[in-house]
C-alpha cells in the first residue's frame, strides 16, 4: 500500500529537481542579485541594496524607457510582418504545383541557417564598400559607400528586413503543417454551398489555424524580445542607443560593465513583462477554446 502511495512521487520526482536547478534557482538568483549592489569593478560597495535598483531603473535612467520603447516597436513590426508574409507562403507552398517540393525548400532553407551564419551573411551583403548596396550604385542606382546600418534613418528597416529572412520561415513552417491537417471535406462542402474563395479562407482555413497562429505568434514575441544576437552584430546598439533593446541593455550592464546587480533588476523587469504580456494574450485570444 506505501508503495503505491509513493509512487506517483517517486515518479515526478526528477522532473521536480531538473525543473529546480534549471528553472527556479536561476531564477531565485537573479531575483537576489537584482537586490543587491554588485559591481565588480567596485566591490567596496556591494551589498544589499533593497529596491535601489529598481528605482533607478524606474525613475533614473532614461535609457531602460528607451530600450523598452525600442523592443516594444521591434516586437510588434517583426511579429506582424513575419505572421503575415509566413502565413501567404504557406497557403502558396500548400497549394499543388509543379517544383513544389523545390519551393518549400527555398522557403523552409533560412531558418536551418545558425544565427551566426545568417548576421555574418548579411553583415556582407550590407558592407558599404562590396554589399548590394555598392553593386547598385555600380550600375547607376543609389550612390557609393550606402552605410544603411550606421544611418538613423534606415536601420530599423535593414534590421526588420534581416530578421524577416530568418523569421518567416518559423511561420510557414508551422502553419503549413495545419494547413495539412484541414479536412478537404469542409473545402468542398463550401465551394457546394458556393463559398468564394475569400470565404472559404476566412470561414474555413483561418478558424482552424486560431490556435497555430496565437501559440506561434506568442513565441516568436518572446523569441524577438529576447533577440540579442543579430541586433548586437549588425549595430551594437547603435547608432546613438537607437537600436538598443532591453536585453541587449541588460548584456551592456551585466556583462560589459560587470554591474551584476543593476543588470539582474533589468532582467528581472523583462521576465514580469513578459509573464504579464503571455498571460494576458493568452486569455484575451482565448487560446484553446473551440471557435
Amino acid at each position: 500500500m506505501r508503495t503505491r502511495t509513493w509512487a506517483p512521487y517517486a515518479l515526478i520526482a526528477p522532473t521536480l529537481v531538473l525543473m529546480a536547478v534549471f528553472l527556479v534557482y536561476p531564477i531565485g538568483s537573479v531575483v537576489y542579485y537584482s537586490l543587491q549592489r554588485y559591481n565588480v569593478t567596485q566591490p567596496w560597495k556591494n551589498g544589499f541594496a533593497g529596491l535601489d535598483n529598481f528605482k533607478q531603473m524606474l525613475f533614473d535612467d532614461p535609457l531602460f524607457w528607451q530600450s523598452l520603447a525600442f523592443s516594444a516597436k521591434w516586437v510588434f513590426v517583426e511579429v506582424s510582418l513575419q505572421l503575415l508574409l509566413g502565413l501567404v507562403l504557406a497557403l502558396i507552398v500548400n497549394e499543388t504545383f509543379i517544383g513544389r517540393g523545390v519551393a518549400r525548400a527555398l522557403v523552409f532553407s533560412p531558418w536551418a541557417v545558425s544565427g551566426v551564419l545568417t548576421t555574418g551573411i548579411w553583415i556582407l551583403l550590407l558592407n558599404p564598400s562590396t554589399g548590394v548596396f555598392q553593386v547598385l550604385s555600380e550600375w547607376g542606382v543609389g550612390s557609393p559607400g550606402t552605410s544603411v546600418l550606421g544611418n538613423p534613418d534606415t536601420v530599423f528597416d535593414a534590421l526588420v528586413v534581416t530578421e524577416l529572412w530568418r523569421g518567416v520561415p518559423f511561420f510557414a513552417i508551422l502553419l503549413l503543417a495545419d494547413l495539412q491537417s484541414i479536412p478537404k471535406d469542409l473545402y468542398e462542402a463550401a465551394s457546394v454551398d458556393g463559398a468564394s474563395r475569400w470565404r472559404r479562407f476566412t470561414s474555413v482555413t483561418l478558424p482552424h489555424l486560431k490556435d497555430a497562429i496565437i501559440l506561434s505568434t506568442l513565441l516568436r514575441a518572446v523569441w524577438e524580445f529576447n533577440n540579442v544576437d543579430l541586433i548586437y552584430t549588425l549595430t551594437g546598439g547603435g547608432p546613438a542607443n537607437q537600436t538598443t533593446t532591453l536585453p541587449l541593455y541588460v548584456a551592456r550592464q551585466a556583462v560589459d560593465s560587470h554591474n551584476f546587480g543593476y543588470g539582474s533588476a533589468l532582467t528581472v523587469a523583462g521576465f514580469l513583462i513578459l509573464l504579464f504580456f503571455s498571460i494576458a494574450y493568452l486569455r484575451l485570444s482565448k487560446f484553446g477554446s473551440r471557435a
